[in-house]
């Protein structure tokens, strides 16, 4: 890989490029061993980053703010690209739309509508988890989900070429004579938990919300009583990668999970949390083994029990 990390200092900084890094300082879980390459590009260095890629064929990872990841205890090959900060921006454009940065905290944009007296994101303000990697996990909570606010999502091809998803009354063919290509935001296929981009792995870049005018006293009223219902419900004071199951169709996954008798269910340093059962929660310095067994005696268990099989929302990533 040192042919590959050279050829990277020509193109990004090299104190935003780090070799052998912990992913358990990337991740939520706060488990995961060492990327070979971890960079933290600018939006304008992320197509040559793309193009060498290609070229070397070098394996590649992108992540975000790492909220609904289990990283692999012996690390992930290649390299890692945070699209984080350097794509962190919020731009209020007027008639209640919102142009965000990809690496944005979905709290921070919720925050920002909310000063605006722009409704429509209250469920989000608590998803640990930036705006890029909500689009592509399509993220929702409270009956709310990114489908229902998104208008239009900018992403990278492999050959670094943009690709803009937007309704199809907002671009013309004529419009892609700046090389961007322009598609209908329905070819996401934004269902439950998925979206297109899961498959194309195509990065996102940035994403405009359509929201609507609404008081912001409001706003935040709303954000609070979620922000309660959380804390209460949830076991936020352990490192987790959220909701650790899908809900089956017809039920609900907490339920099944505490159902077949695995509420507070432990592995090494994992656990079923005694407060939410849909959450595997790391109590002790667990391992991604760790993890990763427990969510298959779960998984076991729930299908001898009721027959029904329990898909893991939260990504499975590097040397397992």
């Amino acid at each position: 890989m040192q042919g590959v990390y050279d050829r990277l200092t020509e193109l990004i900084p090299a104190e935003r490029i780090r070799l052998q890094e912990p992913m358990k300082k990337h991740t939520t879980f706060r488990i995961g061993g060492p990327a070979d390459i971890y960079i933290c590009p600018a939006i304008e260095e992320i197509p040559s980053v793309l193009e060498l890629v290609k070229r070397e064929q070098v394996p590649l990872t992108i992540i975000g703010n790492g909220s609904n990841l289990l990283v692999a205890d012996k690390g992930i090959r290649g390299i890692v690209m945070e699209i984080g900060r350097a794509a962190d921006a919020v731009v209020n454009e007027g008639g209640g739309r919102i142009r965000v940065g990809a690496g944005t905290l979905l709290s921070r944009a919720a925050r920002e509508a909310a000063d605006a007296g722009l409704g429509g994101m209250e469920f989000a303000a608590g998803i640990p988890g930036s705006v890029g990697g909500a689009v592509v996990m399509n993220a929702g909570a409270y009956g709310g989900e990114m489908k229902q606010i998104l208008r239009e999502v900018t992403v990278l091809t492999e050959e670094g070429q943009r690709i803009i998803y937007t309704v199809p009354e907002e671009y013309t063919t004529a419009q892609e004579a700046d090389g961007v290509q322009y598609r209908d935001i329905a070819e996401l296929d934004l269902s439950y938990r998925h979206s297109i981009l899961q498959e194309t792995r195509y990065p996102v870049i940035e994403a405009v919300m359509q929201l609507f005018p609404r008081p912001a006293e409001e706003i935040r009223a709303i954000m609070e009583d979620f922000r309660i219902k959380r804390a209460e419900k949830q076991p936020l004071e352990y490192p987790s990668a959220g909701s650790t199951f899908k809900r089956p169709e017809g039920y609900f996954a907490g339920k099944l999970v505490e159902a077949a008798g695995l509420k507070g269910y432990t592995v090494g340093g994992a656990q079923v949390s005694s407060k939410h059962s849909g959450f595997v929660i790391n109590v002790d310095s667990a391992s991604a083994a760790d993890v990763r067994s427990l969510i298959s005696d779960v998984q076991q268990r729930v299908q001898e029990a009721f027959g029904v099989w329990m898909e893991p929302e939260i990504k499975f990533i590097g040397d397992f």
